[in-house]
């Protein structure tokens, strides 16, 4: 190592021998725009992909629907034995291979679907984070209903969903995609027809409560007991 790149204190040494023998890593697609144009946003992206992550600690298989560019992914990755992402648009799961082939952070990740038919296998967590806004309301039964056929009886779900009270505050490009916004009550009345129990939860920014559901930006389900 050439001592002009030797930094001030060594413990830091080892991230220029890192950068040098595996490069830098580059977020995806869509996470890129995102710190480029609103950096907090991807502070709020990540936090709720650490809240996933919090309840799924432990569990053996996970499956991730609507992953976009995989980069949050990450972070649920850490914590499952065993996390496999889609998405229906090949792009961003192109996107995800070119970034994480050959590291200790490859995920398996593949295009499908899931409006037109299940995933196979057998899950003990499935989660769904910014997907549902995007499925028309005449399709959101068939979305659940698919979402969740690979999912273990002792199974859990979460889906996260930006609030139809947040709607005012969006971006322009966020409510070009935002067709089918949710309030807790309304989330719970779509979800209730496949779960015995389902535990809500209020987010804003990236703090995670259960206050005061009308002022919550984002909301989580919890859902647990999948009905046959």
């Amino acid at each position: 190592m050439s001592s002009q790149l030797l930094t001030k204190e060594a413990q830091y040494n080892k991230y220029i021998q890192e950068a040098a023998d595996e490069g830098f890593e580059r977020l995806g697609l869509m996470h890129s725009q995102s710190w480029r144009k609103d950096p907090k946003h991807l502070l709020f992206t990540l936090s709720r992909y650490k809240f996933v992550a919090k309840m799924f600690d432990g569990l053996s298989h996970v499956l991730e629907v609507g992953c976009g560019d995989g980069f949050a992914s990450r972070i649920v990755h850490q914590h499952v034995d065993n996390l496999d992402v889609t998405d229906f648009d090949p792009v961003f799961i192109d996107d995800i291979h070119k970034r994480t082939a050959g590291t200790r952070w490859a995920l398996h990740a593949f295009a499908h679907d899931i409006l037109k038919e299940p995933i196979p296998g057998c899950y003990d967590g499935v989660y769904a984070l910014d997907v549902l806004e995007h499925i028309h309301q005449k399709d959101e039964y068939l979305f659940v209903k698919h979402m969740i056929s690979p999912l273990a009886p002792h199974g859990v779900t979460i889906i996260g969903v930006p609030s139809r009270e947040s709607e005012q505050y969006a971006s322009e490009d966020s409510k070009k995609g935002h067709i089918n916004l949710k309030s807790q009550k309304e989330l719970k009345e779509t979800l209730s027809p496949f779960f015995h129990t389902i535990l809500l939860f209020s987010m804003n920014d990236e703090v995670v409560h259960t206050g005061f559901y009308g002022m919550a930006h984002y909301i989580f389900a919890v859902c647990c007991g999948k009905k046959e």
